[in-house]
This record gives structure tokens, C-alpha cells and sequence, in this order.
């Protein structure tokens, strides 16, 4: 039996990869029932199932071959599931019936578990005219926040979290709203957004000259294209948002040029896709073929990784074939194409066992070998799969090989194409793989450098204790085994470490022969200076990228992981991974100050109290735990409920606003109620936006949240605001008044004579 190299990697294959009853029981005993279901599943439709069966066993085995997620979850388990990750949706029509004809497609994929993306570039700008109705139009944003309302909804409902991409060309009409929209802290926190930028524009800003935003043939404004960049820029350096798609390239660069026109991409930007394009990944892992590492002669194992690359393009191509579809036309035109996106993972990690430093030009050089050998022996395998099984239904060898992608590839690939064909349209991507890299036994994820050596994280047990748990990196873990102690040699750097143009050397390297995109993220310190921070994108942008996407820790998206500079710990209050316990909540403080609020909902006779305390830690204000409140006895037990969840929330630190976010998006089927010309739907949206607003108030949100100010007749009230060194001790409100020589509370009827 294969044991796993933690308790967290064993943790994550039980909750997230393990096959089980409904009720909890166990039908997957070890890991190696779930690599037999995933490879039984996926050799059921071949003449000699058995072989196959063994073969994709024998590269799922010891962690060597990482299928993505949803195969490793969905494979033979019989789910109304989809195996593919994400989708690209279809194309958006320009009218209200077809707009939302689009979100009902979103809200059934997201329902199986799919991603999505969208490009909003085909709704008509704000303000243009809507003829037939002598309206102004909206503007895509406007929909946007329905598609995040939908996210959220579904979220509610037990789905994972919701990954959803949105694109908008740089010369659509409202490009400058949608640079903006992350400014919020709360707006579109279902959403990537990236723009779609033109080679036109590039060589616009590069000459300094004027562009023109148009929409439908109409040139609704004429802007400064250095300006604009220097605002995608700005946004992206503030709040890490929006990304950079280099679109042009990306459709030059496509084997399917001929029969396709791509404008968007799966949520993590690995995979462009055309309208219902799927997305279909699996990982090499490179950290498990290094012969001899950490000595001299280190190295890849060739011929053991052309092996696993020539098993996993037919089980990959199988998955085609087994998997369910949200939707008939994203079935329709995975078969039609039958694209994988066959990838890495593990390679920070390789490199450093074979004396490399990532970032330098030897490690560049390395990757492109590698990734060189890696397409090669995928298109031979397809080739050789078509012969077998026949090309993919819109193969059209001229134009196929005329592609520049394949221009470029070796002389006998493209000679074994033109006689077989070629089964897969698309055959390499890398993609993001932080979870299924930790269960791999933390090697580092897909090509992104070492995070950090070790850090510290709780587990938490059965019995419902936490543990304690070092996790190590794979290749720290050998160096230990084989050194002991002994210092590391100045080739081990980690993300904290890195300059930025290390990070685009090595994405320029691996995108050569990746036929799709990579996703990558290039670690930026938060005393960057801007112009360089710019020079990242411009390196990328000559380096052949298809896209760049940056993260610079700041005040709105805070910092995803922080470690320690001298001991690589990370902090447990800004972790956000899929097994994170944090520790104990923050103790609460004989005192606090905080605000009470009022909401009168319609056919309700008692009014509803929120009471928000806060503490101040580092000098920042939060919100620390609240207490909802009515003589209502109706309400009573969910008051009670929401009361105690969202304090304990609350006092466990960190971002806190998605309470915000979770609380608007719940929709009660009785209906709502009109707040200022905005729909809320439910009382406990309402309560949401009093949450909101007071989180806006103390400055632990910068947004623009439902309004508490201003008309007596708003449904939602401010009664008071009040500071106090006094608290109810029974509901916590600041309503306390002396009556008859006691302590009596105006919002709950406690009293206390003294």
C-alpha cells in the first residue's frame, strides 16, 4: 500500500477525491481503490479494457500522472457529474432574452461543478440606446453583477466555491468601468476579470498614440492608449486585477485558426477556448522522475516520462467520451475538437533536485527541453491514436499544419500527421495545481517556483482536535533525507526570494511549446516601484506570453499567504487553501464600542435590532460579533442562529466580507422588498447590507454598500450610533437605560438591579 507522504495530503484525497456512500461511509479504503475506479472508468470503452485498465493504473500510481480534480472525484462513480474543470460559455447575444438565456446556461454548468468564462465585449456599451423601449442600455457590468448574484446562489446552494472569468476587449466602450469594478472590495468577488488586449493596441501604446473605444461600428470615445494601459496597470498593481490577455496571439497561435475564433478563457486563463469550449487537464508529475537527485549527474528520467506522456494523451482522450455535459452544444464541441490540455506540475521542484536555479537561463533552457519533449511525444501519440481511432471530426490536415504551432514542430511529427491525422486539435496546457500538488505530497505547483520551504498548518482530526503539522516541500523533504541539516546551496530560491522577470523568464520558456496557455501568477513585492512593475507586462508581452497575470499583496485583496522571513511560517489568520483550520478565535475584551441598527421589513409588526461591535487590532477597526434581535418570536431561532455563526465568524479574523456577499445573494420565494429603487431579496439580504454598511462606516470595507443615510421612509433605518463602555450582557446592544434603579435593555427586555 502506497501511504501518503502527510496527514494533509491523505485529508485532502478523503474530503475532495475519495469515493463515498451518501451518508459518509467509505467505498474508496485507500487511494489506490480511487486510481483503479478513475483508470477502470476511463479503459471501459477500449477493445482490450484490462491492458488499459493497467496502464492508466500504472502512471496514476505513486502520484506520477495527476488527472484533474473533477476525474479523480466524478471517474466511475456513476455522479451526474461533469469530468472537465471549466467551460467557456457560448456567445452572449446583444438583446434581454438572450442575456439571460446565457445565465441559466452559467447556473446549470456551475451547477455539475464547472467553471466558466464569458466575454462581455458583445453587450452594448451604458447609455447606448435600446430601440423599441426609449431606454438607455445598462452596460455589460450591469450584468455581470447578475451573473456574481447567480455564483453566489448556487454557492448557497452546496456547490464549491464559483470560478468564473469575464473578458472585455480593450476597445469596448466601457473598458474603463471594468478596469475599475475591483476598486470595490465587494463588487464581482465570483469574477477574474481580464482584459482581451490587441497586438493594435500594443503597438498603439508603444507608439503613444490615440485609441478609439467602439461599439457596433460607432466610435464612442477616443482615449490616450498609453493612459488606458497605464489604468489596466494601476488597477491590476492596487488590487491585483484585471489580468492581461494577449487575444491576437492567441488565436495566431491556434492549431484551429481555420475553424475557430477564441475571446475568452477558462477562469485560471490556462485554456483560451471558443464558445462551449471544455477544458480537460492532467499533470505530469515532475518531481517523481528525477533520477538521482541532488547529485551530479541529476536528471529526468526521458524515457520513463515519453512513457507516461503516451498514456495519459489516450486516457485523457478517453475522458472525452465518458464524461457527462452541463450542456448538449459544450458535448457537441468537445467531440467535435477532442482538446486536452496535458500538463506539469512538480517542476520548481526537479529543477532544484538537478542543481538548477529557478529563474536563470540553465533552468529556463531545462524547462523549454522538457516541455519541447513533451509536446513532441503528444502529438506522435495522438497521431498514433487516429490511426487507431480516427482524427477529431474538423481535422483538416493542410490547414492544420499550416498552423504555427505546428510550423515549428519537429519534421517526423509533422509527417506522421499528414499520414495519420491527429486525434487531439490541442494537446498541452498548464495549469494551476495547488490542491492537487498537496495531495501529490506538496510538491511545487504546476510551473510556479517553491512557495516556501515549510510553514506550519492545523489539521483537524476526527475527534475534532487540531493538530499541528510541519508541511515540507518535496524536494526540501530529499534534501532532509539525504543531508540532514546541512544549509541549502544558494540555487534554492522561493517566491519570496525571486525577482519578477525570473517568474516571466520561465513563463516565456515553458509557453514555447505549450500550444494552449499556462496559468501563472508573478509574485511581485509590495514595494515594487510602478514603472517596473510595468516593465513585467511589456518582458511578457516580448516574450511570447499569451497572457500576464501579477499579484503584489495590497490593502484590498490582502495577502494570500504571508510567510515569516526568518522561518518561512505561514501566517494561519491569511492562509486560504482547501485544508486550513485557523487557530483559536480572538479573545473578546471586557469592552467594546459598536453601532445599533433598526429594519422595519414589510408585514412584519416588530422591527428587527442589529447590533455590530467592533475591536481594533494593528491599529485597524473590524467587526467583531453582532447580535440580531426581535420581540418576533418568529424569529426567534434564526436570529439566534445567525447571531452566534456570524460572531464566531467574525472573531476567527481575517476577510470576513464574503458574510456580506453570502448574505446578499440569499433570495427568500415569498419576494423581497424595494429599498431606494433597489431590489432587496430577503430580510436576511437586508441584514447583509446593514453588516455591509457598517463594515464601509468603521473603514474595514471601502464600497458603496445599501445606503442607511438619508429618506425616513427607507425600509432599512439607522436608529443609532452610539459609542458605549456599557453593552446589554444579553443581547449586547447599547439600548440600556436606568429604570426604577435598574439596568433595563430597549431592545431585549433585559434587566438587572443593582
Amino acid at each position: 500500500m502506497t501511504a501518503f507522504s502527510s496527514s494533509i495530503a491523505e485529508q485532502i484525497w478523503d474530503m475532495k477525491y475519495r469515493f463515498k456512500e451518501a451518508n459518509g461511509v467509505n467505498i474508496d479504503l485507500g487511494v489506490q481503490d480511487s486510481w483503479r475506479r478513475v483508470a477502470n472508468s476511463l479503459a471501459k470503452n477500449e477493445k482490450n479494457k484490462k491492458f488499459w485498465e493497467d496502464e492508466f493504473y500504472s502512471i496514476l500510481e505513486d502520484f506520477k500522472f495527476l488527472p484533474a480534480g473533477r476525474i479523480l472525484a466524478g471517474a466511475g462513480t456513476d455522479r451526474s457529474v461533469t469530468l472537465f474543470n471549466c467551460f467557456v460559455m457560448g456567445t452572449i447575444p446583444d438583446d434581454m432574452g438572450g442575456i439571460f438565456e446565457m445565465l441559466k446556461e452559467a447556473a446549470l454548468t456551475m451547477q455539475q461543478g464547472g467553471g466558466i468564462g464569458y466575454d462581455f465585449s458583445t453587450i452594448r456599451p451604458k447609455g447606448a440606446d435600446v430601440k423599441g423601449v426609449a431606454a438607455d442600455a445598462s452596460g455589460p457590468l450591469s450584468f455581470m453583477d447578475v451573473w456574481d448574484s447567480m455564483c453566489r446562489t448556487i454557492m448557497s446552494a452546496g456547490s464549491r466555491r464559483g470560478a468564473m472569468m469575464a473578458t472585455m476587449r480593450c476597445d469596448h466602450p466601457d473598458i474603463e468601468e471594468f478596469i475599475d469594478a475591483k476598486k470595490d472590495a465587494a463588487r464581482l468577488r465570483m469574477f477574474n476579470l481580464s482584459v482581451l488586449v490587441t497586438d493594435g493596441f500594443m503597438e498603439a501604446v508603444k507608439g503613444d498614440k490615440n485609441w478609439e473605444l467602439i461599439f457596433n461600428g460607432k466610435i464612442y470615445k477616443t482615449v490616450r492608449a498609453l493612459d488606458l494601459w497605464d489604468k489596466i496597470m494601476q488597477g491590476t498593481f492596487e488590487y491585483a486585477e484585471p489580468g492581461v490577455i494577449f487575444i491576437d496571439r492567441i488565436n495566431q497561435m491556434n492549431n484551429l485558426a481555420y475553424c475557430e475564433q477564441i475571446s475568452a478563457t477558462n477562469p485560471c486563463g490556462e485554456q483560451p477556448l471558443p464558445p462551449y469550449g471544455a477544458c480537460l487537464l492532467g499533470s505530469i508529475n515532475l518531481a517523481r522522475l528525477v533520477k538521482k537527485p541532488f547529485e551530479a549527474d541529476a536528471e529526468i528520467d526521458i524515457a520513463g516520462l515519453s512513457r507516461i506522456v503516451k498514456i495519459a494523451v489516450r486516457m485523457m482522450d478517453n475522458v472525452v467520451d465518458v464524461s457527462r455535459f452541463p450542456l448538449k452544444a459544450q458535448e457537441e464541441e468537445a467531440q467535435q475538437k477532442r482538446r486536452i490540455g496535458l500538463g506539469v506540475t512538480g517542476l520548481a521542484d526537479a529543477l532544484l533536485m538537478m542543481g538548477l536555479r529557478y529563474g536563470s537561463n540553465d533552468a529556463a533552457k531545462k524547462t523549454e527541453e522538457l516541455l519541447h519533449q513533451i509536446a513532441r511525444i503528444s502529438y506522435l501519440s495522438s497521431s498514433e491514436l487516429a490511426k487507431e481511432k480516427g482524427s477529431f471530426p474538423l481535422f483538416d490536415a493542410d490547414q492544420y499544419l499550416a498552423s504555427k504551432t505546428l510550423t515549428k514542430m519537429d519534421q517526423d511529427v509533422r509527417d506522421l500527421i499528414s499520414k495519420n491525422g491527429i486525434r487531439n486539435a490541442l494537446l498541452t496546457s498548464i495549469a494551476p495545481t495547488g490542491t492537487i500538488s498537496l495531495y501529490a505530497g506538496n510538491v511545487s505547483s504546476g510551473i510556479e517556483p517553491v512557495f516556501a520551504y515549510s510553514y506550519n498548518r492545523k489539521v483537524l482530526q476526527k475527534d475534532g482536535s487540531h493538530t499541528d503539522e510541519d508541511v515540507v516541500d518535496y524536494a526540501v523533504q530529499i534534501w532532509r533525507e539525504k543531508f540532514g541539516s546541512k544549509p541549502f546551496p544558494d540555487y534554492f530560491v522561493n517566491a519570496q526570494t525571486l525577482d519578477p522577470i525570473d517568474h516571466v523568464r520561465m513563463q516565456s520558456a515553458a509557453q514555447k511549446w505549450i500550444d494552449s496557455s499556462i496559468s501563472k501568477t508573478i509574485n511581485c513585492p509590495v514595494d515594487i516601484d510602478f514603472n517596473t512593475f510595468k516593465e513585467v507586462y511589456m518582458e511578457a508581452w516580448r516574450g511570447g506570453c499569451k497572457g500576464c497575470t501579477t499579484y503584489r499583496p495590497n490593502e484590498v485583496t490582502g495577502s494570500v499567504l504571508s510567510v515569516s522571513e526568518d522561518s518561512n511560517k505561514v501566517s494561519e489568520l491569511d492562509k486560504k487553501a482547501d485544508v486550513v483550520y485557523i487557530g483559536e478565535p480572538l479573545a473578546r475584551p471586557e469592552s467594546l464600542e459598536g453601532s445599533t441598527y433598526k429594519i422595519k421589513w414589510p408585514d412584519t409588526e416588530h422591527a428587527i435590532y442589529i447590533t455590530i461591535n467592533d475591536i481594533v487590532l494593528n491599529e485597524r477597526r473590524r467587526p467583531f460579533e453582532v447580535f440580531i434581535n426581535s420581540k418576533n418570536m418568529e424569529h426567534f431561532a434564526w436570529t439566534v442562529g445567525l447571531t452566534r455563526m456570524i460572531s464566531a465568524v467574525f472573531r476567527r479574523g481575517g476577510d470576513v466580507s464574503f458574510v456580506v456577499e453570502e448574505m446578499k445573494a440569499v433570495f427568500d420565494p415569498r419576494g423581497g422588498a424595494w429599498i431606494r429603487g433597489k431590489y432587496v431579496p430577503s430580510i436576511l439580504a437586508a441584514i447583509g447590507g446593514v453588516i455591509e454598511q457598517h463594515m464601509i462606516s468603521i473603514g474595514f470595507l471601502e464600497a458603496e454598500g445599501m445606503g442607511l443615510k438619508g429618506d425616513p421612509q427607507s425600509v432599512v433605518t439607522e436608529i443609532s450610533k452610539m459609542s458605549s463602555k456599557i453593552s446589554c450582557s444579553s443581547c449586547g446592544s447599547f439600548d440600556v437605560r436606568k429604570i426604577e434603579g435598574c439596568d433595563t435593555c430597549a431592545s431585549c427586555g433585559y434587566s438587572k438591579c443593582g
